[in-house]
């Protein structure tokens, strides 16, 4: 599921956070990891530099390794370069005033790229105790599957989340989601807790001390064809948690 790992280097700690959760990623699923470089403009770092130690740390891993440096814009080019991987990481933007921990280059690959994007936390993770934010819409199935297919390999529990007032009606939601759980004969355990659903799923985290998240994009469409993704589930979790989030479209 995670055989071929994509990750972007561009100098910043958040880039370096990414590729270090890449190459702890990559031990796990026995990986190769494609590390780019992407110079955007005349100026820019010494990506030959980056690209060489990047090299060197995951032929230490005993992992397979493939680098390239790219001239044009990072979405576009790693969009690209996706094509041939399972997952693409990215690192944590700091939030802004507009409280966004997505950065312009990962909500575009989340749209274009169509693969999913691992949001890394500050410090690597094991990614051993699992989480699904469930809202029971299709990319949220898709999350689903995504992360059975994860605990599978790393024999753990997934903690199904969703926030709802209502929690009768919370629990009909969650039916699909057990159903789905029960078929694979994966262990789960449900939350349905009232509140905004960033903040449910942050409190049931900690309560857990799950260390991975997997969750859903929504997409909006303009004459029946993909315009834009909506992440304010996942936008909102990630404002409240410093663990790998892994985003599906």
């Amino acid at each position: 599921m995670f055989t071929r790992l994509l990750v972007g280097l561009d100098g910043s700690p958040r880039a370096d956070a990414a590729f270090e959760q890449a190459v702890r990623l990559g031990e796990r699923f026995h990986s190769t990891l494609i590390v780019a470089y992407v110079r955007e403009g005349r100026h820019g770092a010494d990506g030959a530099a980056m690209l060489d130690r990047a090299r060197e740390r995951v032929l230490a891993a005993e992992l397979k390794v493939e680098t390239a440096a790219i001239e044009g814009d990072a979405d576009v080019e790693l969009a690209t370069l996706a094509k041939t991987a399972d997952a693409v990481l990215v690192g944590r933007r700091g939030v802004t005033t507009a409280g966004s921990a997505l950065g312009p280059t990962a909500v575009s690959l989340i749209r274009i790229a169509e693969r999913c994007v691992i949001v890394c936390g500050g410090v690597p993770s094991p990614m051993r105790s699992i989480a699904v934010a469930w809202d029971g819409r299709e990319t949220s199935q898709r999350a689903l599957e995504r992360a059975i297919q994860f605990a599978t390999v790393v024999e753990s529990t997934i903690h199904i989340i969703h926030a709802n007032d209502d929690r009768e009606a919370g629990l009909q939601v969650v039916g699909a989601a057990e159903a789905a759980l029960s078929m694979q004969r994966v262990p789960f355990v449900t939350h349905v807790e009232p509140g905004r659903p960033g903040e449910v799923v942050a409190q049931v985290i900690k309560r857990t001390q799950c260390d991975s998240l997997f969750a859903g994009a929504h997409m909006t469409h303009v004459d029946g064809r993909p315009s834009a993704v909506v992440v304010s589930h996942a936008e909102e979790i990630l404002l409240h948690t410093d663990i790998p989030v892994v985003i599906q479209p």
